[in-house]
């Protein structure tokens, strides 16, 4: 299979992942799409290098969570999100408000404590695999994500209205 072929065929049968991911990421539609589109660009010129094309998925995941770190670090802590997810179900406006409040604390957690949510909850990789992607030991892992579950508790804590 040639080179065009082969890629345009593991990004037909990969798109909608990838997407999810980048998306869960940036929280947005707009930036999900410029770094996906970026993380493929980068990997159609080395699509040959890539020996091994089932490990190309994962190869992709970790360009993506390296990229979004960057643009986070060259970023700061500005608000990334413009559309959140569909909370799912019709819970009413207080549902939409705790996934609103959520969601801007999961902003705010360092960009290593959200990747980390991200692939481990949102995207439901086990921690060995987020530990691949995220280029850290399994101890890591599961430290970080301790500690940003722990704030996101408190911050919801916090928030919780008083009987």
């Amino acid at each position: 299979m040639g080179h065009d072929a082969s890629f345009s065929d593991f990004m037909a049968a990969r798109w909608s992942s990838l997407y999810r991911t980048a998306y869960l990421l940036t929280g947005s539609h707009h930036q999900a799409e410029d770094l996906l589109q970026d993380v493929l660009a980068r990997t159609s010129v080395r699509w040959r290098s890539i020996r091994d094309k089932n490990l190309a998925e994962a190869y992709v995941r970790r360009g993506l969570v390296n990229q979004a770190a960057r643009g986070w670090r060259r970023r700061g802590r500005e608000s990334l999100v413009e559309e959140l997810p569909d909370a799912g179900h019709g819970g009413g406006v207080d549902v939409h408000a705790e996934h609103l409040a959520l969601w801007d604390e999961i902003r705010r957690l360092p960009p290593r404590m959200r990747a980390t949510l991200v692939l481990r909850y949102l995207e439901d990789r086990p921690e060995s695999e987020v530990a691949e992607l995220l280029g850290v030991s399994v101890g890591s892992v599961k430290s970080q994500t301790h500690h940003a579950l722990k704030r996101l508790r408190a911050a919801m804590t916090e928030m919780e209205p008083m009987p």
